[in-house]
C-alpha cells in the first residue's frame, strides 16, 4: 500500500461513477485526500445515500448537517450500542467487543458517561491550563529554527500524550505506549500501524493489563481527580467487566489523544492553506479563541459516526431498514453550504464558529470538547508568543482511515524565534 499505488487509484472523478457506485468509506480516499468531491457529489443528489458493496459491508451514508443532527438526536431509532454494531462503519470483531459508554444507549449510557464528567470540571480545567500551559511552551522551546522537522511527533504527539498521562495519572516516562495503544486501536490491519487482527487485540490485552494494575492501586486508595480513580470508585462503573474498562479506556485514549493532536497538526495546515489568515492572525493572536473551534470545524477530526437502525424508517426520502448501517458523515456536514458559509474556507474570523458537527450532537456530544478546545488555544497562544511563521514544507502524510482524519507526519520548518 504504497502512496504512488494510492495516488493512481482514487484519480477517477467521482461525477463519472453512477451514483449507487459511490462507497466514501474507503479510507484510501482518505490516505489521498479524495474525499471533497465525492461528499460534494452525495451532498447535491442523494444526501442520504445507499452503498450496497463495500468492505465494510453494505450502509447508508448521511451528507448533510441538519440530517446528521436529525439521526443524533433519535437514539431510539438509530442506536449506538456496540452488541447492534456500534459507532463506527466498520463492525467490532465478534470475539472481540469493547463496551464503552459512546457505543451504549440510554441509560447506561448517561450513568456511565457521568461517572468521568468531573475531569472536565470547570475548577479542574482551570488547573489543567497552567500545566498545559508549561508543557507547550518546554516542547516549543525545543523546536529547532531553520531546520526541517516533523511537527507531528515532535509537537502534536507530544503534547497531548503527556496531558492524557497526566489525566489517568499515567507514568509520564511510559506515556508513548498510550500513544500506541490509541493507534492500534483504531488501525485497519495492513494499514502499517497493525498487520493484522489478532496483533490488534494482542496490545490492546497489553494495555487492559497495565491499566488493571493501575485500577486496583486506586481502588485501594483514596479517590483523587484522575480517570482510573473516577471510575473505580464510581458505582456506575465500579463493577465494569474487563472487556468494558478495556473499552472505555480506548475510548478515553484515542478521545483524548488521536483528536486533539490531528487538530494541532490540521490548524497548521489550515493556515499555510490559507496564507492571508495566517498573516491576520500574526497581527492579531487575540483571534486564537475564534480560530479554535475553526480548526476543529475544518479539520473534522474524526471523519464520521455510525449507528444502526433498530426499526423500519423512512428518511430523507429513503427507506432505512431495520439492522441497516447508517454513517453520519460530519467530515461532510461540516462543508454543507446549507449549514456554514463558505464552508470550505478556513475563516478564523468565522460568525458562529461552533456551529460545528466535530464534537457530535445531542447525548453523544463529546465528553472532552472544552479540554481540546483549551489545548488548542494554550497551544496558539504560546506558538505566536515565540514565532515567526511556520511553513510545511511539504505535502503531509495522512492516515490511512476513514474514521481517524489525521496525519502521520507533516515536516515543517520555523523560520525564526522571536526576541
Amino acid at each position: 500500500m504504497d502512496d504512488m499505488s494510492l495516488g493512481q487509484a482514487w484519480q477517477t472523478d467521482p461525477y463519472s461513477l453512477p451514483l449507487d457506485a459511490l462507497n466514501p468509506a474507503q479510507p484510501g480516499l482518505f490516505q489521498a485526500d479524495a474525499i471533497w468531491p465525492v461528499f460534494e457529489r452525495l451532498r447535491r443528489e442523494a444526501p442520504v445515500h445507499y452503498t450496497r458493496e463495500s468492505e465494510f459491508g453494505p450502509y447508508w451514508s448521511i451528507s448533510k448537517y441538519k440530517p446528521i443532527m436529525q439521526v443524533e438526536v433519535d437514539t431510539e431509532t438509530f442506536s449506538s450500542d456496540v452488541f447492534r454494531g456500534g459507532i463506527t462503519v466498520r463492525d467490532p470483531e465478534p470475539d472481540f467487543v469493547l463496551p464503552m459508554f459512546i457505543a451504549m444507549d440510554p441509560p447506561v449510557h448517561d450513568f456511565q458517561r457521568a461517572a468521568v464528567n468531573p475531569v472536565i470540571s470547570p475548577t479542574n480545567l482551570a488547573r489543567l491550563e497552567i500545566l498545559i500551559r508549561e508543557c507547550a511552551g518546554a516542547i516549543l522551546d525545543r523546536l529547532p529554527v531553520g531546520e526541517v522537522f516533523d511537527w507531528v511527533e515532535t509537537v502534536s504527539i507530544e503534547l497531548t500524550t503527556q496531558m492524557l498521562a497526566t489525566l489517568f495519572d499515567f507514568p509520564q516516562e511510559e506515556r508513548r505506549k498510550l500513544t500506541r495503544w490509541s493507534d492500534v486501536s483504531t488501525a485497519i490491519p495492513g494499514s502499517g500501524i497493525i498487520d493484522s487482527e489478532q496483533q490488534r487485540q494482542g496490545e490492546l490485552l497489553e494495555c487492559l493489563m497495565r491499566f488493571t494494575e493501575l485500577w486496583n492501586e486506586r481502588v485501594n486508595a483514596p479517590p483523587t481527580g484522575d480517570l482510573i480513580s473516577l471510575m473505580a470508585h464510581s458505582e456506575a462503573t465500579r463493577h465494569q467487566t474487563p472487556m468494558e474498562y478495556l473499552g472505555n479506556l480506548v475510548l478515553l485514549i484515542v478521545g483524548g489523544n488521536d483528536t486533539t493532536r490531528n487538530s494541532i497538526t490540521g490548524g497548521l495546515l489550515a493556515l499555510n492553506r490559507f496564507p492571508d489568515q495566517y498573516t491576520k492572525l500574526m497581527s492579531d493572536p487575540g483571534l486564537v479563541p475564534n480560530m479554535v473551534p475553526e480548526i476543529i470545524r475544518w479539520q473534522t477530526p474524526l471523519a464520521h459516526m455510525r449507528r444502526t437502525a433498530t426499526r423500519d424508517v423512512e428518511f430523507g426520502g429513503q427507506h432505512i431498514r431495520q439492522g441497516d448501517r447508517v454513517v453520519m458523515w460530519y467530515v461532510s456536514g461540516n462543508r454543507d453550504e446549507d449549514a456554514i458559509e463558505r464552508p470550505n474556507a478556513f475563516d478564523i474570523e468565522r460568525a458562529r464558529p461552533r456551529r460545528h458537527l466535530s464534537f457530535g450532537f445531542g447525548i453523544h456530544r463529546c465528553l472532552g470538547e472544552r479540554l481540546a478546545e483549551l489545548q488548542l488555544r494554550v497551544m496558539w497562544e504560546e506558538i505566536l508568543a515565540r514565532f515567526g511563521r511556520i511553513e510545511v514544507v511539504e505535502e503531509p502524510r495522512r492516515v490511512y482511515s476513514s474514521f481517524v482524519k489525521g496525519y502521520e507526519r507533516m515536516m515543517v520548518r520555523v523560520s525564526e524565534r522571536r526576541a
